[in-house]
């Protein structure tokens, strides 16, 4: 039975704390494998004949201290004479390990603050880490956010899902902002986050830039884009996919419906309208239209007018009839945001437009790594 196993087992017979005993073990080992780097790197063992007349030699030490999460560790780093060595036991100028960085990242992914990671630092650790310290590690993250952005995306898309969320950004003074996002299906089945905007309100400018983006990342062909009545987005379409079929959003079609009725006929509206989008075919989805506009037209006259005007309500027809479900709403991506709005339901605000890159890009990334694998 070695030393190790033998503390262990007494630490565990009286209750005390592994992680010291661990602790211990691995200060000694890393100062021991780094006394081994210096015999190699100089050619000789200490006290050896063979290092006189070398042109180099031991130069003595320094004291570092290196944060792992079994406690702060006292490490002995040895010099040369020339100052040459350089030890790869550790990283250079560091004083936590990666452990360390991956937990902050991982934590701010999942929409903690960055007072809030430099406290469970503190206490996973031991060691004071200011909020500055936890900011400049999420900061691992920008080369993600870049390459999000640049990616190559597939040349085909069987739908693209548009729609906008708010989340509160500083600037100059705190306000929620519009995130701007584009979720596709391919062609396979697969789907995933393929870029975004933010800008402080929606606009027909930022919608075209964001398809603009799309075309630049690779974006050739796609058969239908699914949104809500969103500011600006037709000419954006018309200008960038002409060729593509568009589809309202039913949801908030019926959610608009409700809004602008009576409440004792609520629930016989809402109930009538979903009749449209179960139809089993175009023609029967049309009829059930026309029974509803027939249904309602003298008590919500200019209701039903609006409604008959409105363009693309019966797209998602045009499509197999099992992905139908999937293609009538915004209620893929909606969930998406909602899930968004979740995670930030503890920020008061994101600092900068840069926090909020990053928090989104590590958002996207893990939706993209699941949704990647699996057939919508």
């Amino acid at each position: 039975m070695n030393e190790l196993t033998t503390e262990i087992i007494a630490a565990l017979a009286q209750k005390q704390d592994l992680d010291e005993v661990f602790r211990h073990h691995l200060e000694i080992a890393i100062n021991q494998l780094l006394q081994t780097e210096l015999v190699e790197f100089l050619g000789y063992e200490r006290y050896s004949y063979a290092g006189i007349n070398t042109g180099n030699n031991r130069n003595g030490s320094y004291e570092r201290s290196f944060d792992t999460k079994y406690g702060q560790l006292n490490l002995t780093i040895p010099r040369d004479r020339n100052g040459r060595f350089e030890n790869h036991t550790l990283p250079a100028y560091g004083r936590h390990s990666d452990n360390l960085e991956t937990t902050v990242i991982q934590l701010y992914t999942k929409g903690i603050t960055t007072a809030e990671i430099a406290e469970l630092i503190e206490k996973m650790y031991g060691a004071h880490y200011s909020k500055a310290t936890g900011s400049n590690m999420t900061k691992a993250v920008n080369e993600q956010v870049q390459a999000f952005q640049q990616r190559r995306l597939a040349s085909q898309y069987a739908a693209i899902f548009l729609d906008a969320t708010y989340l509160p950004l500083k600037r100059d003074t705190v306000q929620k902002e519009a995130v701007h996002i584009a979720i596709g299906i391919r062609p396979d089945g697969t789907k995933e986050v393929l870029n975004y905007q933010v800008a402080p309100t929606e606009s027909t400018g930022i919608w075209t830039e964001l398809l603009g983006t799309l075309i630049k990342q690779g974006v050739k062909d796609v058969l239908l884009f699914v949104a809500d009545g969103l500011v600006g987005l037709d000419e954006g379409l018309n200008r960038h996919f002409p060729k593509a079929k568009r589809q309202r959003c039913l949801v908030h079609v019926g959610r608009n419906l409700m809004n602008k009725v009576r409440v004792k006929d609520r629930k016989a509206v809402i109930s009538d309208f979903k009749q449209v989008h179960r139809a089993a075919n175009r023609e029967a989805a049309e009829l059930k239209l026309n029974e509803f506009a027939n249904n309602w037209h003298q008590t919500y006259p200019k209701l039903i007018k609006d409604l008959l005007k409105m363009p693309n309500l019966l797209t998602f027809m045009d499509f197999p009839p099992a992905i139908r479900q999937s293609l009538y709403s915004t209620n893929l991506i909606e969930n998406f945001n909602k899930h968004l709005k979740r995670t930030t339901h503890h920020k008061e605000q994101f600092p900068t437009e840069d926090s909020l890159d990053r928090f989104l890009v590590s958002q996207f990334n893990v939706y993209n790594e699941k949704s990647l694998k699996r057939i919508h």
